[in-house]
């Protein structure tokens, strides 16, 4: 499964970005994708997941700010960044997992700052 994020870049406060991850695979229905982050000099962290059947989970720290879809026609699932704020400053990581098999794509950097 070959990933492709996008839509990173730059924002100030309080602003709002979208971000999308395209798959490869006709099997995109069988994934749990995730969003992950890695902010500078800090580890990855979950950001938010959804499965097949649309459950959805979320980091405490983006509860309510964050929000995570998927459109399997178009395989591609996305994250949708409102409120944001400068700790919200990081790469993001769109991943995918197959019955185990995880599957990651190449990172899209987000910066909020004024």
């Amino acid at each position: 499964v070959q990933l492709q994020a996008s839509g990173g870049g730059s924002v100030q406060p309080g602003g709002s970005l979208r971000l999308s991850c395209a798959a490869s695979r006709s099997i995109f229905a069988l994934l749990v994708m995730k969003w992950y982050r890695q902010a500078q000099g800090k580890q990855r962290e979950l950001v938010a997941g959804i499965t097949g059947g649309g459950s959805i989970k979320y980091a405490d720290s983006v509860l309510g700010r964050f929000n995570i879809s998927r459109d399997d026609a178009k395989k591609t699932v996305y994250l949708e960044m409102n409120s944001l704020k400068p700790e919200d400053t990081a790469v993001y990581y769109c991943n995918a997992d197959l019955l185990g098999t995880q599957y990651w794509g190449q990172g899209t950097l987000v910066t909020v700052s004024s």
